[in-house]
Formats: C-alpha cells, sequence, structure tokens
C-alpha cells in the first residue's frame, strides 16, 4: 500500500494521495530498479521505479508485505 507522488524511470508521474495497492513484479539492474503492476491506468499497466523511490514511496504509508 502506498501514498503520495513518485515519478517512474520514463519521468512519468503517479499521485495516490488517498492511498493505493500496487504490485512489485520484477527487478532489474541488479535490484536497483523493479517493475511495478498497477491497476490504477490501463493505458500504462506497468513501469519501473527505483528501489529508492519505492522505498520512499511506502514509507509514507508504513507497510509492506511478500
Amino acid at each position: 500500500n502506498i501514498a503520495g507522488t513518485t515519478t517512474d524511470t520514463d519521468g512519468n508521474t503517479h499521485s495516490f494521495e488517498g492511498g493505493h495497492y500496487i504490485s512489485v513484479t520484477g527487478y532489474h539492474d541488479g535490484g536497483k530498479t523493479v517493475t511495478i503492476a498497477d491497476s490504477a491506468d490501463p493505458n500504462m499497466a506497468s513501469y519501473r521505479i527505483s528501489v529508492d523511490h519505492l522505498a520512499d514511496w511506502i514509507a509514507t504509508r508504513g507497510y509492506s508485505t511478500n
């Protein structure tokens, strides 16, 4: 569960101030980048984001699971 705004590796902004669920479906670049599956926008069902941005995005909500 995430909340707030982040920017993916292509420069696109993803904003969910009220909270939103996403799934990490893969990793790249030795684990520095992850692929996100996101049902919020069918035109952009997946995108890549740095692990640092993902950690900041999760931290605003306070939990994650595996």
